[in-house]
C-alpha cells in the first residue's frame, strides 16, 4: 500500500499512485510558471499563497477523475491548474473580506501588501486561469463561466445573508453549494472532460463533485471549533473570532431560539461579544465543543460525505473509484 500526501490517501495501485504524483507534479509547475510575471513584484504577490502549500485537492480530483478515460490527455493538467488558480484567487478576495491576518500558517496577502493589492492580485490569477482555459476550448470556458457565476452568487448570498423568513442553515448550506461545491464539482467535471469520458460519467463525477465539496467545507467548520491544530490551516476559533457563523454556531442559535435554555442564550451572548480577547474565545471553544450543536454538524458532514460516495455506484469497479471512495471517507475523518 502506498500513499498519496493529501488526507494521507491510500492507494493500492502503484500505477494510478504514480499518474496522479506526476500530475500533480505537473499541476506545480504549472502553478509556478502561471504566476510569473514581468514585473517581480505580481509574481512575488502572485505565488506568495502557492508557495505557502495548500492540500491541493482540487488538482488531485481532477487528476483521479481523469482515470475514467484517458488518464494521459494533453489537457488534464492545464484543467487542473485552472481549478486551483481559481481557487487561490478566491482566497486573496476572501482574506480581504474577512480581514483574515493569516493564510496557510504565512502572513495572508492583505495583511501582508494591503487591500488593494491583494485584489489586484487575485484578479490576476483570475485572468491567467482565463487565458489557460482558453486552450481548452469553448464547453470548457462555458463550464468554468457557469461555476464562477456559482461561486461568486454564493458569496454574495452569504454577504447579504438569509432572507426574512428564510431558515438561516438551509441559506448556509447553499451558500456552500456555490461557494465551494461548484468549483469541486468542476474539478471532477474537468478530470472526466479532458480525458474524453462518457456523458454519463462526467455527469456523475459532477455531482460526486459538488457533495463532497460541501462536506469538505463543513468538515472545516467543526475543525476550526474541535481541533487543537493547524490541521483546517487557520487556528482553532478563526472563524469564530472574525465573527463568521458557520454551521455549529448555526445549529446552536437555532436551538437556542427553538428552546430558549439559558445556557444556549448566553454561549449565544458570548458568540456575539467581543472575541478578541484570547480567553473569551477559549471560552466560546471549550462551550462548543461539549454542545450538541457540535455533533449535529459531525453529522450532517457525514450524511454529504455519504451522499457523494453514494453518487459513484454506477462507476466501473477500480482502482480509481475505490480512491473517491475514500476521499469520502477522509473528509469524515477530518470532522472525526
Amino acid at each position: 500500500m502506498t500513499v498519496v500526501g493529501l488526507f494521507g490517501l491510500s492507494v493500492r495501485d502503484q500505477a494510478l499512485e504514480a499518474d496522479v504524483q506526476t500530475g500533480l507534479a505537473a499541476v506545480e509547475a504549472g502553478l509556478l510558471d502561471a504566476t510569473k510575471s514581468d514585473v517581480p513584484f505580481i509574481t512575488e504577490a502572485a505565488q506568495h499563497l502557492v508557495r505557502a502549500g495548500g492540500k491541493r485537492f482540487r488538482p488531485l480530483l481532477v487528476m483521479l477523475a481523469s482515470q475514467f478515460g484517458d488518464p494521459y490527455a494533453p489537457g488534464i493538467v492545464p484543467a487542473a491548474v485552472v481549478v486551483e488558480l481559481t481557487h487561490l484567487a478566491t482566497l486573496y478576495h476572501d482574506d480581504v473580506m474577512d480581514e483574515a491576518e493569516v493564510r496557510r500558517g504565512v502572513a495572508s496577502p492583505n495583511a501582508r501588501w494591503g487591500n488593494s493589492v491583494a485584489v489586484l492580485t487575485g484578479d490576476f490569477l483570475f485572468a491567467r486561469a482565463s487565458h489557460i482555459l482558453a486552450d481548452l476550448g469553448p464547453e470548457a470556458v462555458r463550464v468554468q463561466a457557469e461555476a464562477f457565476e456559482r461561486l461568486v452568487t454564493g458569496q454574495i448570498l452569504e454577504t447579504a445573508g438569509p432572507r426574512d423568513g428564510h431558515d438561516p442553515v438551509a441559506h448556509y448550506l447553499d451558500v456552500l453549494g456555490g461557494k465551494t461545491g461548484s468549483l469541486v464539482a468542476v474539478s471532477c467535471r474537468f478530470g472526466a472532460m479532458t480525458s474524453g469520458a462518457d456523458d454519463s460519467v462526467v455527469d456523475i463525477l459532477t455531482q460526486y463533485g459538488e457533495r463532497l465539496g460541501v462536506a469538505f467545507q463543513l468538515a472545516d467548520d467543526v475543525l476550526d471549533i474541535a481541533s487543537d491544530s493547524h490541521e483546517s490551516g487557520k487556528m482553532p476559533g478563526t472563524d469564530l473570532r472574525e465573527g463568521i457563523h458557520t454551521l455549529p454556531v448555526l445549529l446552536l442559535r437555532a436551538q437556542a431560539e427553538a428552546h430558549g435554555k439559558p445556557e444556549d442564550l448566553a454561549l449565544v451572548e458570548l458568540l456575539d461579544g467581543d472575541l478578541a480577547d484570547d480567553e473569551r474565545l477559549s471560552e466560546a471553544l471549550r462551550l462548543l465543543r461539549a454542545h450538541p450543536a457540535l455533533e449535529q454538524a459531525r453529522r450532517d458532514t457525514v450524511r454529504y460525505a455519504q451522499e457523494a460516495r453514494a453518487t459513484l455506484a454506477p462507476l466501473p469497479e477500480g482502482y480509481a473509484k475505490s480512491a473517491l471512495i475514500e476521499l469520502c471517507d477522509a473528509v469524515v475523518h477530518r470532522a472525526g
